[in-house]
């Protein structure tokens, strides 16, 4: 990288995050937003996040400090001058998205590392609004990426092999687990949950199973496996012979729609979205929706704890 600055746009969630990610591995972080309200909320989430790692041992006082002396909040497009990296974290809109790479492309420098953290937008089509696409690349993050490690560098058809080597050095200097894909629809993470949820959904609607006895037999059984071998890993110790007799009469009788779950659908019309919404499968109204947020993260660096985090 050109300098050690680093520029978030947007002061989302995730851009917020993003914020603590870099700033931890000692990068001079500014999270850009159009919105002053944005960049203060901003500010917020990123003290309520560390305070919660520094509850939960990930982080001394000291450290959680250090993070935030490194963060600073702006409206003012000048900060791109002079960054090595940009790391976009907009609304996931292709139009908007490009609007603001066709603006920000022609104000960083050169040799800036520019990047995207889309979950699942084309790369490739991004890429024609960017000045100089070879430097473009896609950082796509799990929720919350100061506590999850994955982080999927997504390859256009533009983008410089030397980009997509950096990038990935950049990644494991956060401490971080990068995977290497290229601009495939819905990238790696997003195609291996939706065939997983497919296929949920579909138990659900032929009144299999519940959602409930669904979401159990992930967080007790078949997550565990994953988070520690992953699918190869597991198919490999259940043995090779077992999965192929398995996969030769179960795959024509799992769901194949190619169109979405109906049931999903209904659930978004009827202003069911979730925790934002305060109510999704399961019921998140009154306080229940910062508990359960609470609880989420509290699962999640238990979790990253054994798998991940080295202290």
């Amino acid at each position: 990288m050109i300098s050690n600055k680093v520029v978030i746009a947007g002061a989302g969630t995730m851009g917020s995050s993003l914020a603590q990610v870099y700033a931890k591995a000692g990068y001079d972080t500014v999270v850009y937003d159009i919105s002053e309200k944005a960049l203060e909320k901003s500010g917020h989430i990123i003290g309520v996040n560390e305070n919660t790692m520094v509850d939960e041992g990930i982080l001394s006082a000291e450290e959680a400090e250090k993070i935030k002396s490194l963060i600073s909040f702006t409206a003012d497009k000048s900060c791109f001058t002079n960054c090595g990296l940009v790391v976009e974290s907009i609304v996931e809109d292709m139009d908007i998205k490009k609007d603001f790479w066709r603006e920000v492309s022609g104000i960083v420098k050169d040799e800036a590392i520019l990047s995207t953290n889309t979950s699942g937008l084309s790369i490739s089509e991004m890429a024609k609004a960017v000045r100089l696409p070879g430097r473009f690349i896609g950082q796509h993050w799990l929720n919350p990426p100061h506590i999850l490690p994955l982080c999927e560098i997504v390859v256009g058809e533009e983008t410089r092999e030397d980009v997509a080597a950096e990038m990935r050095k950049i990644v494991e200097g956060l401490g971080k687990s990068p995977v290497v894909v290229k601009d495939i629809n819905g990238f790696l993470i997003n195609r291996l949950q939706f065939a997983m949820l497919r296929e949920a959904f579909y138990i659900v609607e032929m009144g299999a199973a519940s959602v409930e006895d669904i979401d159990t037999v992930l967080k007790a059984g078949l997550g565990i496996r994953y988070a520690a071998l992953g699918p190869f890993g597991t198919a490999d110790f259940g043995g090779l012979d077992t999965f192929d007799h398995i996969n030769s009469y179960l795959n024509a009788s799992l769901g194949d729609s190619k169109e979405g779950s109906a049931m999903l659908r209904k659930m978004v019309e009827e202003g069911r979205l979730g925790v934002k919404s305060g109510r999704g499968f399961y019921d998140y109204s009154g306080d229940k929706a910062d508990k359960a947020i609470a609880q989420r993260d509290k699962l999640f660096i238990e979790l990253a704890k054994i798998l991940y985090f080295k202290k």
